[in-house]
């Protein structure tokens, strides 16, 4: 939907909302979001995994690194009200208009970029040295 922007007449009012939404979404969902939150979280759970495998954790390594199984009370509950949240905010993006849809689309694929360039980041900090990731794995018994 991005894309689609590109042959479509924009107005004064589209170009300020197409710029506020990449340097929001760049920096609340990437910069905030992910570089912040999601990414290191992430790899701090995957590291765990490697170094406390059990065969359903490591079937299932996708939803345990995103903190869906084996974390705490409070780690599931943010996981899965942020998976909930998500998905209304695609149902409602989902019936904007062009160029509305494409302009919000926009931030987003800027915020999800940056979120992939955050999560390679800490996997390499991580292969240098994992102590270097110092946020907790959210595991039940961590402290």
């Amino acid at each position: 939907m991005a894309l689609a922007l590109t042959g479509l007449p924009l107005t004064p009012w589209h170009w300020v909302a197409l710029i506020f939404s990449v340097l929001y979404m760049g920096y609340a969902e990437g910069y905030k979001g992910f570089h912040l939150g999601f990414a290191p979280r992430v790899v701090s759970r995957a590291n765990y995994l490697r170094d406390n495998p059990r065969a359903a954790h490591v079937i299932l390594a996708p939803l345990f690194c995103m903190g869906y199984i084996y974390a705490t009370k409070k780690r599931q509950l943010i996981s899965f009200a942020l998976t909930f949240m998500i998905i209304c905010f695609i149902s409602i993006a989902r019936i904007l208009p062009q160029p509305w849809r494409g302009i919000l689309d926009s931030g987003v694929v800027v915020g999800l970029t940056m979120g992939i360039i955050s999560i390679l980041y800490f996997l390499a900090l991580a292969i240098r040295n994992p102590d270097l990731i110092r946020v907790s794995a959210e595991v039940p018994g961590d402290t």
